[in-house]
């Protein structure tokens, strides 16, 4: 101190002042340290290693159908990528990676030097751990309180992880170009290998992409991709990670890239997926979306999907080339011109056994227009709902498939349900007079219908239909007897599948179960059930719809278009044929199909279900058989009993029933045999032994104790 003070003026002032520029530096780096070591420490270094990927979805064979949410990653083990990568990462982004704390001070002098010679910013001092960090939390703004808050959390990374694991989540999170992140999907998409598996010149192309990802992307720019790719291999050369022969090996390699359309995980967008994705939103959380990387398997089979949605895009296209078509066409339609106004179709197949979807169609074009029919729009289902108008009287034991209906005009004040002016009529202006319950659903008769409906009565019917699936908000009105009512064709088909299930309702799903990204289950879907209908009635009605897909039935179409199989089935077109549908099953599917224009007007004329629907199902059924969607055994019945009805009052027969001309013999399932005699006709039981009988695998139900039912009954 005494030799400072002794020294001139003009030296003791620089040394002082530079003694106070030096304690002034000193001092701002304890409180930039002491406040950015503060903000860094906000970071939770958790989201380091947790990394958003896409959730890869599969169908019920193990095809992959698309990903999900995330980011187009699928994250690896360090030792599953090739050493070759991790060496060329290293020379062409921080070769001195094992040498320094987080940040590289030699290599910001070296950096600094270069720019300061070049005169520009041609050479960064981001090392990994910082590129990392920056990539983790989103900090990609040029700013000097950027470029600090990113220093400190580096240090804090160096000081929490090892070189190794530092390393792993750096080539798992940079991005690749091509929307594609982390080095096993690039591999998988540009080379269609996995990372392991790259060779040297595919190492080195993969890590001369980072620095401009979109500008040197192989899809994009090959020759600027091969270019980069011998930089690296010159600088691995240069850091003594590879020899020059080995360098001039690779450079003379072809690397043959992968088709961009052709890749089967670039599909993100589908009516499946939507499907799924709809689901997703019930069962996950918002976080859980965020993070991704799992593995969803669902119901669908990708094979029939696929054959579903070209039945429903090729039948239509037929209906829009036939003659008179007055509407736009799908094949004249252009993006530009907004929603899509052409004819469009719907389509749910469900596995009865267990209520799976296996293929669902939403419209003729998911480009076009991602409105998903199949689960949204809303329409009026028509005759195809008459079978659960038929199931309601029946059940009440109002009548049976061989009792007497009018299918005359509809009076006013004849039926206990007000009308109003309200008289519909049958689709061919037709009237046939009295006919059996079975003639009136199989030939789809409108004024039966509503006699039947009334029969049954409002609340009876809108309790069955409740309990099937159709809403429970529907306006109590006799139009409900000819299908007055909109419900979805996935609500529909759900509803329809009781008929081919012994009267059980299996929810219909399409999410299987859902792995995380550590193997471990988080949602399993179970099965859930609930029975509509009994046994006995179930068969009823599966006799009479079988029956419609018969000669004279509105479902005989599927027969001269090739489907043999056991089936049955329902048509339904509303009024001025605004919408086309048909519901029906196989003892293994149920599949129902709806066909329309958004804007609800008339398709065409007589555009039945029959004519638009029906060869759309029948496509798809007879494809599913070919894949495997049968029944070797058939499903338990009902046991039935042989008895003597009256066809006027679907009770028990008496002799003046038989002697007026109006016993016939019904085989009546157990649980539904009347317990009271005709009282129409009266006199003495027509019948004294009934003969028990069951078809081919019925449930074996004791025939005494239908024996002894009628023996107490008529003593």
């Amino acid at each position: 101190m005494a030799r400072y003070r002794r020294l001139p003026f003009l030296l003791r002032a620089p040394i002082a002042l530079t003694a106070l520029c030096a304690a002034a530096l000193l001092l701002a780096g304890i409180v930039t340290t002491i406040i950015y070591s503060g903000i860094a420490r906000g970071y939770d270094l958790e989201l380091v290693r947790k990394m958003p990927e896409r959730s890869e979805v599969v169908d019920r064979n193990g095809a992959v159908l698309g990903l999900l949410h995330g980011e187009n990653r699928l994250v690896v083990p360090i030792d599953k990528v090739n050493p070759h990568f991790l060496a060329a990462i290293l020379a062409r982004e921080d070769n001195r990676f094992y040498d320094h704390p987080g940040i590289d001070l030699i290599g910001i002098a070296r950096a600094t030097v270069r720019n300061l010679k070049d005169r520009s910013a041609v050479q960064g001092a981001s090392t990994i751990t910082m590129q990392l960090a920056r990539n983790s939390f989103g900090m990609f703004q040029k700013t000097l309180d950027r470029k600090l808050v990113e220093i400190f959390i580096s240090l804090r990374i160096e000081a929490t992880y090892t070189k190794a694991e530092i390393l792993e989540a750096y080539v798992n999170r940079i991005y690749y170009g091509s929307g594609i992140y982390g080095v096993e999907r690039a591999s998988q998409r540009y080379f269609g290998k996995p990372a392991a598996e790259m060779s040297l010149s595919e190492s080195a192309l993969l890590a001369g992409i980072i620095r401009g990802p979109n500008k040197f992307s192989p899809f994009r720019n090959y020759e600027g991709a091969l270019s980069e790719r011998n930089t690296v291999l010159k600088r691995m050369v240069a850091a003594g990670r590879i020899t020059a022969p080995q360098s001039e090996d690779a450079q003379l390699e072809k690397i043959v890239i992968q088709p961009q359309a052709n890749t089967p995980t670039t599909r993100e967008s589908s009516w499946a997926l939507d499907a799924v994705r709809r689901d997703l939103d019930r069962i996950l959380d918002d976080s859980d979306f965020d993070v991704g990387g799992f593995q969803i398997y669902t119901t669908i089979d990708a094979k029939l999907q696929s054959i579903s949605e070209a039945a429903i895009d090729r039948r239509l296209s037929d209906i829009e080339k036939s003659p008179g078509y007055l509407h736009p066409t799908k094949a004249t339609y252009k993006k530009s011109q907004g929603a899509p106004a052409y004819l469009q179709g719907a389509l749910v197949t469900v596995d009865n056994d267990s209520g799976a979807i296996i293929s669902i169609v939403g419209g003729r074009n998911f480009t076009h227009s991602q409105y998903n029919r199949a689960l949204l729009s809303q329409r009026q289902v028509g005759s195809t709902f008459k079978p659960f108008i038929y199931a309601a009287a029946m059940e009440q034991g109002a009548l049976f498939p061989g009792t007497l209906i009018s299918d005359g005009p509809i009076r006013r004040g004849e039926l206990q349900t007000p009308t109003g002016n309200w008289s519909p009529k049958n689709s061919d202006g037709k009237y046939l007079g009295m006919q059996p319950v079975r003639t009136g659903l199989i030939r789809s008769r409108n004024t039966m219908s509503v006699r039947i409906g009334d029969r049954a009565g409002i609340d009876n019917l809108l309790d069955l239909s409740h309990r099937a699936g159709f809403p429970a908000t529907v306006e109590r009105t006799p139009q409900l007897f000819i299908g007055n009512l909109g419900a979805t064709i996935k609500t529909l088909t759900g509803a329809f599948s009781i008929f081919a299930n012994n009267g059980v309702k299996k929810r219909p799903y399409v999410i299987d179960r859902i792995v995380d990204r550590d193997g471990n289950l988080v949602y399993e879907s179970g099965q859930q059930e609930l029975r509509v209908i009994s046994p006995g009635l179930a068969s009823m009605m599966d006799d009479m719809l079988q029956g419609v897909m018969a000669p004279g039935g509105t479902g005989a179409r599927a027969r001269s278009l090739g489907f043999e199989s056991q089936a049955g089935g329902k048509t339904g077109t509303t009024n001025d044929y605004h919408d086309a549908w048909f519901c029906g099953y196989t003892p293994r599917l149920t599949c129902g199909v709806w066909t329309g224009l958004d804007q609800p007007q008339r398709i065409m004329h007589r555009g039945y279900g029959s004519t638009l629907a029906l060869p759309i199902w029948t496509d798809v059924m007879k494809h599913a058989e070919k894949l495997g969607y049968t029944r070797d055994i058939p499903q338990a019945r009902a046991a039935t009993a042989s008895i003597e009805l009256c066809n006027v009052t679907a009770a028990l027969a008496t002799q003046n029933c038989r002697a007026h001309g109006h016993a016939y013999t019904e085989d009546a399932p157990y649980e539904l045999i009347p317990k009271v005699f005709c009282s129409l006709h009266k006199g003495r039981p027509a019948q004294e032994a009934p003969r028990a009988k069951r078809r081919k695998g019925q449930d074996s139900q004791p025939r005494t104790g239908i024996g002894r039912f009628f023996k107490n009954l008529f003593n």
